[in-house]
């Protein structure tokens, strides 16, 4: 395993990691149709999951554009054949060169592009980018999180009766029958489900929802960018367990997460405990 990368180095990367992802991001835009369906060819993968010619488009450029920026590095992406040896690499670029195909598909802004920097199975730089809007969170591990170069921290929401809540219904229905008292749910502040997942943890981060559910099968390439944002931001993608987040596995599937500050996990975890 290759020697981790110091913390002068990974910030030294973040301009070029930056202007690459805005050219990827140039590469998708055309494809998209605010409202209307995609232009771009859509077929579907193994699995039944949709992808187009723009996905693959992003993820050919990333991966020759950060493969020349950082060559040590192994790769793990959502539209690239893996390859065991990033289990064994000590750099690792985690990529979704369109996080929310079926967003980006049908017209809807909230997709994005995300990608991840991972250090001896850390996440040391984190990208989520959202092109519709303009709209870049960035992480460097140690040194805070930002959206469009401002810092943000996760929402002082102390309590899960009243927090603003977003994700797949059947959790957030366990999540106020668990959080009720005497025999009443609590009272959550439902917020539209959010297509991108990167994007839902990144909202997370930046204290516009205080907790984002993730339900089973997410992948690294889903979470890791926005993850370290999150981190950095005061916050944690945790399993049910309350443990955080681990990547770079064998197999990089996910089980029930939990998006939420470091004050509101507990809460939320108990409250989705299995009664």
């Amino acid at each position: 395993m290759s020697d981790p990368i110091p913390p002068e180095a990974a910030h030294a990367l973040v301009p070029a990691l930056r202007e690459t992802i805005r050219e990827a991001a140039a590469l998708a835009l055309p494809f998209y149709k605010a409202g209307g369906q995609t232009g771009a060819r859509v077929w579907s993968k193994a699995g039944g999951s949709p992808v187009t010619e723009a996905d693959v488009a992003v993820d050919t450029f990333l991966k020759v554009r950060l493969s020349a920026m950082l060559p040590r590095a192994a790769w793990l992406s959502e539209e690239t054949s893996d390859n065991p040896v990033r289990l064994d690499a000590g750099l690792v670029w985690i990529v979704d060169p369109i996080d929310g195909t079926r967003a980006f598909m049908s017209g809807h802004p909230d997709w994005s592009i995300a990608v991840a920097l991972l250090s001896a199975g850390q996440p040391v730089l984190g990208f989520v980018h959202a092109p519709v809007t303009d709209t870049f969170y960035e992480a460097i591990a140690g040194a805070g999180a930002t959206r469009n170069g401002q810092t943000i921290t996760v929402s002082g929401q102390r309590a899960v009766e009243g927090a603003r809540v977003t994700g797949p219904k059947p959790m957030m229905d366990r999540l106020a029958r668990g959080a009720g008292t005497n025999g009443q749910q609590a009272e959550l502040v439902y917020v539209e489900r959010v297509p991108s997942l990167a994007l839902r943890v990144a909202r997370v981060a930046e204290g516009s929802i205080d907790v984002g559910l993730v339900s089973p099968h997410a992948r690294d390439w889903d979470l890791a960018g926005a993850d370290l944002i999150l981190r950095e931001a005061g916050g944690t993608v945790s399993d049910l367990q309350g443990r955080p987040t681990t990547y770079n596995r064998p197999d990089p599937v996910h089980g029930e997460l939990v998006a939420v500050s470091q004050t509101l996990r507990n809460d939320v975890v108990a409250a989705l405990a299995p009664r």
